[in-house]
């Protein structure tokens, strides 16, 4: 991570050095998009992506979406949290499906066992009442192998699943946190530069006001009053010049922790899809070794957990969901 992060770095200052100057009469802001510096597709060099083989989160959600709601719009990395959350309401919902399951599975070797202990016809003699003996017999082998069933999805397969969740929510809300006090701190660093500037513009103007009116003889100004209009105007400026630095580090702030917590987010991912894949292989097997005689209805779900790939997931997800892979750069003025 540190590896990419420093590599597009200086790949980002690049383009700004090479950027034709902005016209010092332009607003700084123009080119900024919720607070965020973009530069115009068309005047921008070829930009290679951080990840260009993997469709990695953190190449395709810096620009935000329109909110299909019709309230504003929706961060990027937004739209990968609610994708993590997402997957974490799902396996809260396998684990709950797997405990409905246990109880059943409970439930079922509790009558098994009440139905092989049944005196009816066990009165029968002979080989036909060994026979029927036998049968109720197998109930009862059948109850105990039920039973160890739903014990041994509750161990091996629900509650490791309930505490990955509770792991997995407390990971989210660190992730959540972070970004979004860094994009208010972005917010914030980019009304001062407005505010800057309009006071910049105000100083010049007033340079510029009283400099012609020297020149055309309409006022008594003295060359005095005009060097004063001069400092205000260059302290403006030069108050301007740090408030953009000083964006322009927040900026690089956001940029650098956008990158590395995506690829936390791909990296939960992962390990969630790997682990609940896992379990439910875990689950057949149990399946497998509770029913031998019942094979057809598990099979489809091997086949179907062998063909589980999130990294295809991701592509077709972020193919469908993705909000720009235009990254920000330096403000200039």
């Amino acid at each position: 991570i540190c590896e990419f992060l420093e590599t597009f770095r200086d790949t980002s200052n690049l383009q700004s050095r090479n950027y034709p100057a902005s016209d010092p009469h332009v607003d700084p802001t123009e080119k900024m998009i919720n607070c965020v510096t973009f530069l115009h597709p068309d005047t921008m060099p070829e930009q290679q992506l951080l990840k260009p083989t993997e469709w990695s989160y953190c190449d395709y959600f810096w620009a935000d979406k329109k909110d299909p709601q019709g309230n504003g719009t929706v961060a990027g990395f937004e739209l990968l949290l609610q994708k993590q959350l997402k997957g974490k309401q799902m396996q809260k919902e396998m684990s709950e499906f797997d405990r409905e399951r246990i109880k059943i599975e409970e439930e079922y070797a509790k009558n098994l066992a009440k139905l092989s202990q049944n005196f009816l016809a066990a009165q029968e003699e002979g080989s036909l009442g060994k026979a029927w003996a036998q049968v109720k017999k197998s109930l009862a082998d059948k109850a105990e192998v039920h039973l160890k069933f739903s014990t041994k999805l509750h161990s091996e397969v629900e509650k490791p699943l309930m505490n990955f969740h509770e792991n997995f929510k407390k990971d989210m809300k660190k992730c959540d946190h972070h970004i979004a006090d860094l994009r208010k701190q972005l917010t914030s660093r980019c009304a001062s530069v407005e505010k800057s500037w309009k006071a910049l513009t105000e100083r010049q103007r007033d340079l510029e006001m009283k400099t012609q009116q020297l020149e055309i003889k309409l006022s008594n100004k003295t060359e005095e009053d005009i060097k004063k209009a001069w400092r205000k105007s260059t302290q403006a400026g030069d108050d301007l010049m740090r408030r953009v630095d000083l964006y322009n580090q927040a900026q690089s702030k956001w940029f650098e922790e956008m990158v590395t917590t995506t690829l936390e987010l791909e990296r939960l991912e992962v390990e969630r899809v790997e682990m609940i894949r896992q379990h439910l292989c875990q689950h057949t097997q149990l399946r497998h070794e509770t029913d031998m005689f019942n094979q057809s209805t598990v099979e489809p779900v091997d086949q179907l957990l062998r063909k589980v790939d999130p990294a295809k997931d991701r592509e077709l997800w972020v193919r469908e969901h993705k909000t720009g892979n235009i990254r920000p750069v330096d403000m200039e003025i």
